[in-house]
């Protein structure tokens, strides 16, 4: 059996042209652009924030992440240390 499972077209348009708040792991990667593994590594340290919980999925908030993403610091700036008064 084919373990890759193609959508419909309809399938594929609504999931590719609609804006959703909700992300999987993996797409909550790609929207930040980094890797899987690095976007666990940002989830436990802190960077990122944890997924919501919808029944047994976890999902990312779309709009944490763009509050999260617009705190990383920018080339040449230091990182803000929560541990710093």
């Amino acid at each position: 059996m084919n373990a890759h499972r193609s959508l419909s077209p309809t399938r594929e348009l609504r999931r590719s042209s609609q804006p959703r708040r909700g992300l999987s792991r993996e797409e909550a990667a790609v929207y930040i652009g980094v890797s899987a593994r690095k976007f666990d590594e940002m989830v436990e340290d802190g960077r990122m924030p944890r997924p919501k919980i919808i029944d047994a999925r976890r999902v990312w908030d779309s709009h944490k992440l763009d509050l999260a993403f617009d705190a990383l610091p920018d080339d040449g700036e230091e990182a803000n240390n929560p541990w710093d008064g």
